[in-house]
């Protein structure tokens, strides 16, 4: 098994109450000490954890620091230290400043006026210039949002460092849950009790407002024939740019174009290299390389403790950077096979020379769409907002996109909040 999207949960907070009600109906939290959620030790992730292939050898851990000078170490302290601080504050509302869910962050608009920069501008405007740190915030802002500090709101950029507040009896904060097969595995609980009702093989391609409720055309390839289902409400859980598809007879107060998606590539690689041949940390379940346009690569078999593994697969992720989205899929799809592999190669190569001679599989994928791109001023607006509301009461909505970030805990909160919805209108 291995993953083709996110491969990780981050620890939820306290305030998620639905989330870790689901994860407890998972099996992944076991039950609760001294207040304290107790997880499931299968399901976090296991030691080592990340690492760092720096000035010719790995370090451990993800921030620079070996070989790194003592100014450039200060500054980056620094840093760290202020995102502390946003951690800890709270709004002028008393809320927390960074939340997670997104909506329930501080509307305090000394906090929200960070949404009206870059994370580049951020940067400079707190004299932050060391190349590693740079390097540093750059790398997070694309493993979340699949853009560099150049397109990231600094808003969304404090979000990545200030919003996580996981607790854990057994478990440090900074701890993630993961699994072979990446986040697939939560779509495999979530979908465990709804089998039966789950129409496979079927594309919708028109929803419409009808009477006192809601028309849905759709397509079943198994029988090749189009069909319709009538309904006192609908759930869309798909994005925007779906949506502005499905709902093209409808009239909207949103502006489609405000909502652009960062494009990426994930490949996934079969090779009997021990992926130990510089010297430092030992392979790992993160494995980063600096300056690189890429994001490193997973070990997908991490977690399968206790068993001997000549072969290893490895997910290599890569979001397709650039200010243009749409110019960036388009080149995307002019590439060959051929040519992302020489791509992929010529940057694992910097850590692991001669890897082409022992690659025994290797698959990509382009995610055209990959996810919502939190440019300056999109988050906190009033576009975003708007397409969160439903239709006549008729139409809910329900994809991450509608949060402005693109993960995990923001897709389950806003179908959560569509299915209560649903729910009380019914009742």
């Amino acid at each position: 098994a291995f993953p083709w999207g996110a491969h990780y949960l981050p620890l939820p907070g306290t305030n998620d109450a639905e989330l870790t009600a689901f994860l407890t109906e998972a099996g992944v939290i076991t039950g609760v000490t001294n207040g304290l959620p107790v997880f499931n030790e299968y399901y976090l992730c296991h030691d080592p954890k990340e690492r760092l292939y720096i000035h010719h050898h790995w370090q451990e851990g993800i921030i620079p620091h070996e070989g790194v000078p003592p100014k450039d170490r200060e500054e980056i302290e620094r840093f760290l230290a202020m995102m502390h601080g946003y951690k800890e504050l709270k709004g002028s509302d008393g809320r927390e400043a960074f939340a997670i869910p997104v909506s329930f962050s501080s509307a305090d608009e000394k906090i929200l006026a960070l949404d009206a920069i870059t994370a580049e501008q951020f940067l400079a405007d707190n004299n932050f210039t060391s190349t590693y740190l740079r390097w540093y915030v750059n790398y997070c802002c694309a493993d979340d949002y699949g853009t560099s500090v150049a397109q990231t709101s600094a808003w969304a950029m404090v979000h990545y460092f200030a919003s996580r507040k996981g607790k854990a009896l057994n478990a440090a904060s900074d701890s993630v849950l993961t699994w072979p097969e990446g986040n697939y595995w939560l779509i495999k609980q979530l979908r465990k009790n709804l089998q039966t009702n789950i129409q496979p093989q079927s594309l919708a391609y028109s929803v419409n407002l009808k009477g006192n409720g809601v028309e849905v055309l759709y397509f079943d390839a198994t029988r090749n024939m189009s069909k319709k289902i009538e309904a006192n409400a609908v759930i869309m859980a798909t994005p925007q740019f779906i949506n502005q598809r499905l709902l093209a007879g409808t009239q909207r107060n949103l502006d489609y174009q405000t909502f652009e998606y960062a494009p990426w590539m994930v490949a996934n690689i079969t090779t009997d290299l021990p992926l130990n041949e510089r010297r430092g940390e030992q392979l790992c379940w993160d494995n980063v390389i600096y300056g690189s346009e890429a994001l490193g690569y997973v070990n997908a078999l991490h977690q399968q403790v206790g068993i001997y593994q000549h072969e290893k697969v490895i997910t290599y992720y890569k979001p397709l950077l650039g200010s243009d989205p749409r110019a960036a899929r388009q080149q995307a799809y002019t590439h060959t096979f051929d040519d992302w592999k020489a791509a992929i190669l010529a940057d694992l190569q910097k850590p692991h020379p001669g890897m082409e001679k022992n690659i025994q599989e290797m698959n990509v994928w382009l995610w055209g769409h990959g996810m919502i791109k939190p440019s300056p001023g999109f988050i906190w607006s009033a576009n975003r907002k708007n397409a969160a509301t439903p239709l006549n009461d008729r139409i809910h909505f329900a994809h991450a996109d509608l949060s402005g970030i693109s993960i995990f805990e923001e897709a389950f909160y806003n179908g959560h909040q569509s299915a209560r919805a649903v729910l009380k209108h019914d009742a």
